[in-house]
């Protein structure tokens, strides 16, 4: 596999994650222009929050983690690997079956543990009642996660990376029939009169599973592979991909922990839930159409190399994938840094969010701003680990990192208050980055920045400072005038491009990347 396949795939995958998080910030807008941080807005949240934990616990988390390299590995060497993907589908299900009847019937407990601030007013109830309907999606959702697991290890990335679209298109649909009163329920009754929102939303939420699911399971089928459902079967290879995964499993316990411990520390704080989340939105762009779009693309390359024993093409892998990473995500946290107002202002700002809501929403997006290159090199180094199905020192840094996330969420609250959520999340994810560095010396080659690599981290962070510099001379020529209706959207636009041209001639100039290495990364492998 040539490096520019590397490239190729994380733009592909790149490319659709951002359309999809496009459509999320659309969905988040309208969700916080007709709900606020009002009692529905909150419990909607903490109730998707529920299958989506469980999902990367599951999917995403320790069994794609451990299934990828393994099938990968198989595919590559032609070693029945549609039958084990078949077993392993079957067993998932079964597995997620199970799960989703124990949490409907123990769905108060699991919002007690989710946000045990809710107890005693009106949000507990309807969290409860949301959360019976939308966690289901989680058998959905998960199998759609190990279908696209098989589409990524074959190098087919664009139906698995357009997939999620589905889901903030449908919610977007399912708000617009709420806000019209083309749909009214009274399944949920709430004191700010947006029950129909919430129930549509919840529902919504399990159709966009079943629409995902069957997207890529026909994408699958189109290319080869027959997932079609089974009886469960103990096999052999289950057995040792079990084995692999317990640990990312406690892995992936451990990171929803750090999870819970915000959402328990923020529930106590009135719209502190809501703020924490759009905030959460913002950083998770770059986030997503970064760090997880090369996560996706670097696993199952790095595992082939590994099976092929090609050291070198790994190291160029991952050298290639850390800058990628680097020249994307700092600049990112830049901006989330310097212009975090003007942002969620712009985005946010309307209807039931009002100008408090946008100085808390703001102050948490810097925090999580200042914590982003860390969470995308996170997703870089990982593959070095799954990929060697080394799935338990992960877990023990992971378990480092939650005591961290812990300490200050818990012990600053009552100083600081709903912040500290924010700053545990980011100190846990740098100690988290820092721990699977500096084991990651020890892996030989295909681990080690190559002299390129190296010589350009200090110049990209360079290139990073003259934007944010930019950027902030910047936002002191904005005048309230221009923040009205569509001009302020014109105004970010303005913003976004200004920041990206400055970024890019720095760059240039400094060496942190040369325009043949701009018109490479969007030359496609024929």
């Amino acid at each position: 596999m040539k490096p520019i396949r590397l490239v190729s795939g994380v733009l592909t995958v790149g490319f659709w994650t951002l359309l999809s998080r496009i459509f999320g910030f659309v969905r988040d807008i309208l969700i916080a222009a007709w709900l606020g941080t009002g009692p529905v807005a909150e419990a909607f949240l903490v109730a998707f929050s529920l299958p989506n934990m469980f999902r990367r616990f599951f999917a995403e988390g320790a069994f794609n983690m451990a299934f990828v390299p393994m099938f990968s590995k198989k595919l590559e060497a032609n070693d029945g690997a549609q039958s084990f993907a078949r077993d392993a589908f079957a067993g998932l299900a079964a597995i997620l079956l199970v799960l989703s009847g124990l949490a409907t019937v123990f769905m108060p407990w699991l919002v007690w543990a989710m946000a045990s601030g809710f107890v005693g007013d009106e949000r507990f109830d309807i969290t409860v009642t949301l959360g019976r309907i939308v966690f289901i999606y989680i058998l959905f959702i998960s199998l759609a996660a190990l279908v696209s697991g098989v589409l990524n290890a074959s190098g087919r990335f664009v139906a698995a990376a357009a997939a999620p679209v589905l889901l903030n298109i449908i919610l977007i649909a399912a708000l617009i029939f709420a806000e019209t009163g083309t749909f009214t329920s009274d399944l949920v009754s709430a004191s700010d009169g947006k029950g129909t929102h919430g129930t549509l939303l919840a529902f919504g939420v399990v159709l966009a599973g079943i629409a995902q699911l069957a997207f890529v399971w026909v994408a699958a089928r189109r290319n080869g592979f027959d997932l079609r459902p089974k009886k469960p079967v103990w096999t052999p290879e289950l057995k040792r991909l079990a084995i692999i995964a317990a640990p990312a499993a406690l892995a992936g316990g451990v990171v929803q922990v750090n999870l819970i411990v915000g959402r328990q520390v923020a529930s106590f704080f009135d719209g502190a839930i809501a703020w924490l989340s759009y905030a959460d939105r913002l950083y998770q762009l770059p986030l997503g159409v970064v760090g997880i779009a090369i996560g996706i693309v670097l696993l199952p390359d790095l595992s082939r190399r590994l099976q092929a024993q090609d050291t070198t093409g790994g190291q160029d892998a991952f050298s290639r994938a850390t800058e990628m990473s680097l020249a994307l995500s700092i600049p990112a946290a830049v901006a989330l840094f310097v212009i975090p107002v003007v942002l969620v202002e712009i985005l946010f700002e309307r209807g039931a969010f009002g100008p408090e809501d946008t100085a808390a929403t703001a102050l948490a997006t810097a925090v999580y701003g200042l914590g982003l290159p860390a969470f995308v090199m996170q997703k870089v180094l990982q593959p070095l680990y799954f990929a060697r199905e080394d799935t338990r020192r992960p877990f023990y840094f992971a378990m480092v990192a939650m005591v961290i996330n812990a300490v200050l969420a818990v012990g600053l609250a009552p100083t600081i208050g709903y912040i500290a959520a924010a700053i545990g999340t980011t100190v846990a994810g740098w100690a988290m980055f820092a721990l699977l560095w500096w084991k990651s010396r020890a892996m030989g080659q295909a681990s080690a920045l190559d002299v390129r690599a190296r010589k350009r981290i200090g110049r990209i962070i360079i290139a990073a400072a003259i934007m944010g510099i930019g950027l902030w001379c910047a936002e002191l020529l904005i005048t309230p005038d221009l923040m009205v209706g569509v001009l302020k959207f014109a105004v970010l636009a303005l913003l976004v491009l200004f920041g990206m041209g400055l970024y890019a001639i720095a760059g240039i100039a400094f060496g942190a990347f040369s325009g043949r290495d701009l018109t490479a990364a969007f030359r496609r492998q024929r």
